[in-house]
């Protein structure tokens, strides 16, 4: 199946027959993938599958085992402010002293050779990303008072400082309750949708995400699996992708997966990759 979609030309991001090794382990080969501006991909799979280290490769921090990754037509490179990076949420020290406002403003400041100095229209620039991620009115509170879907908000208001065109999200919502988990993902799609930024989003949950998402990159034994949710979320496909029976079913609303190997019986899994050569195919159509 084409890594592209129908009629899209000029993508925001493009990897090329990019491969992983780990420890003498392939992890997985051959991955071909494009995202269009204002395309939102997902990113699933179990710990130790190399999600993280594939959004490393396209920060430039990391290179890959084979292949090759352009960002905006330029290939990956460490500080390229076209990227903006959004990591997991962790919680502040409570005795931080820096306030709301300077979170965000590091991001704005960028890197200085020295304490950074005040440019002009930096504060202006920082109150509007405050007011984009909806933290303008606790910009002047002590960040390690703040609750964690608060402190995510202002890692999201820091990472388009830049306004980027591609925004790397490494599980953005773990460890936030459900109403920030919406909170947070909708600040991350709104941004998508009104300036068309392209949103590369790792998550073990699909849930809170599922009806915001385009295509889906599925991860795990050795294989991926590229397509909308509704060819990849199904019984049959993860089953052949994994190996072993994985039962998929939409309950309530949500999608839970059952039969994961070595992991838990819902979708936010966490267990090592099994092992296993080549790249999985993707039958077409249908919802699970």
């Amino acid at each position: 199946m084409s890594g592209t979609p129908a009629g899209v030309s000029a993508p925001v991001l493009s990897i090329r027959g990019a491969s992983l090794q780990r420890d003498d382990r392939e992890l997985w080969a051959g991955l071909d993938l494009d995202v269009a501006a204002g395309e939102f991909i997902a990113v699933l799979g179990p710990s130790g599958s190399g999600k993280t280290t594939l959004l490393r490769s396209i920060l430039g921090l990391q290179p890959l085992s084979a292949g090759s990754v352009t960002v905006d037509g330029t290939a990956a490179r460490r500080g390229n402010s076209r990227i903006g990076y959004v990591p997991q949420q962790r919680p502040l020290p409570p005795d931080t002293s820096l306030r709301a406002r300077d979170l965000v403003a590091l991001g704005v400041h960028g890197i200085r050779f020295g304490l950074p100095i005040p440019r002009r229209g930096d504060r202006a620039r920082v109150d509007e990303l405050l007011k984009g991620v909806e933290a303008a009115h606790y910009a002047d509170r002590p960040v390690g008072l703040l609750s964690g879907g608060e402190q995510q908000r202002l890692r999201v208001g820091q990472a388009l400082a830049d306004d980027p065109v591609l925004l790397l999200c490494d599980e953005p919502l773990s460890n936030l309750d459900l109403a920030n988990q919406r909170a947070v993902a909708e600040i991350i799609d709104r941004r998508r949708r009104q300036h068309d930024t392209a949103v590369l989003f790792v998550t073990h949950d699909i849930n809170p995400i599922l009806d915001r998402v385009d295509r889906i990159l599925y991860i795990a034994g050795g294989r991926f699996l590229l397509g909308t949710p509704d060819e990849v979320l199904r019984t049959e496909v993860l089953t052949a992708l994994y190996g072993t029976p994985v039962y998929v079913f939409r309950t309530g609303g949500r999608l839970v997966v059952v039969g994961v190997p070595d992991a838990e019986t819902r979708h936010e899994h966490e267990t090592s990759a099994t092992q296993g050569p080549g790249t999985g195919t993707l039958p077409t159509g249908g919802a699970a």
